[in-house]
């Protein structure tokens, strides 16, 4: 088991009376790629800024490597922030830049000169010393914030959405970047997004929040392929959610047709939940299948067809390589062990699982 590096306990905060954060609890270990992800107002940057020191909480505490920084200054805790705006400074050059932090730390200048050197060879922008930040892309100035922050050798490094205002391909280029350079430098990355394939692409451990409350911690494969209630389902990739009956240990009733699944230990005849991911979904020819429906729109993604399919009264979500024009009368077939059942919370912000990564 890695060794702990960041306890947030009970931490709790709210503004001009409108609670953001409800005694949240978070452990996070040394060298983890911890991503905090969830919608606008979720909580989730209020999180990192009160862990950078940038805003206190109104109860709880901030544990770092066994020391209480609750109220520790941001410019005394062993860690640094990049921001998605990248507040460079436009009048210094990219060396100037790097150098800042180490400067106000009265570091000696051939080692700001090694370090310079080493973290510009890091982030693949040999030779940009003497370069401005305005002369620069968005994706190199996005390392030269990198970069910044790495050659004060931070234990933890929070990055808040620092990919957003890039385009759709840089953005992808940068989250392979950024998996690199975690996994040479050994640093602890907690990474604030909203965008749920940054999440799975770069990450040990996906924190989902919403409304102050944390919804699930897993895996990105167990988030994606086991959410623990409808807004986790919904949030991270595509879903079909619907409403359904447990009528008994791997047996579930969705729109009046009974489907074998793998759970157990939800009763019986109890109302459930149920997640069916569309690329699961099995079209087969009519009579064949346990819901009769008919294919009511079509758009080709490239690598799938995605489909719209009228059935039971629900419209599926369906993604398949095998493509069925509109009009086609098609039935329904779902694997077992692609059907997901959860039980119905009592409200969406419920606490999922005991909140230990």
């Amino acid at each position: 088991m890695a060794k702990t590096l960041v306890n947030l306990e009970k931490i709790s905060k709210s503004y001009d009376g409108h609670l953001v954060l409800d005694e949240l609890d978070l452990t996070i270990h040394e060298n983890e790629f911890v991503t905090l992800l969830g919608p606008s107002g979720c909580g989730k940057t209020t999180t990192l800024r009160i862990l950078g020191g940038f805003e206190r909480p109104d109860k709880g505490r901030v544990v770092f490597d066994g020391m209480d920084i609750t109220n520790l200054p941001a410019n005394k805790r062993n860690l640094n922030t990049v921001f998605q705006k990248y507040a460079l400074f436009p009048h210094m050059s990219v060396a100037e830049n790097i150098a800042f932090g180490l400067k106000i730390k009265n570091k000696p200048k051939s080692y700001i000169d090694d370090k310079i050197k080493y973290a510009l060879k890091l982030v693949n922008l040999d030779g940009y010393e003497d370069r401005r930040p305005n002369s620069l892309s968005g994706g190199q100035q996005q390392r030269i914030a990198i970069a910044r922050a790495i050659v004060n050798e931070p234990r933890l490094l929070l990055l808040d959405e620092p990919l957003g205002a890039l385009d759709l391909k840089l953005r992808q280029d940068m989250q392979y970047e950024l998996i690199r350079l975690k996994n040479e430098l050994g640093i602890t990355f907690i990474y604030v997004t909203h965008d749920q394939e940054e999440a799975l692409t770069m990450s040990d451990t996906i924190v989902v929040m919403n409304q102050g409350y944390i919804q699930q911690i897993g895996t990105p494969e167990s988030i994606y392929n086991e959410p623990e209630n409808a807004f986790v389902a919904d949030f991270i990739g595509d879903s079909n959610i619907l409403g359904g009956t447990m009528i008994h240990d791997r047996l579930v009733e969705i729109l009046g047709a009974r489907f074998d699944c793998v759970d157990e230990g939800f009763g019986e005849n109890k109302p459930v939940d149920v997640v069916i991911r569309p690329e699961d979904v099995k079209l087969v020819v009519p009579g064949e299948g346990l819901i009769e429906g008919v294919v009511s729109h079509l758009i080709f993604k490239g690598v799938h067809y995605e489909m719209e399919v009228q059935a039971g009264g629900f419209e599926w979500l369906v993604q398949s390589t095998h493509m069925r024009p509109v009009g086609t009368k098609v039935s329904i077939n779902v694997e077992p062990s692609n059907i997901q059942i959860m039980n119905k919370p009592a409200s969406e912000d419920e606490e999922a699982v005991p909140l230990e990564v």
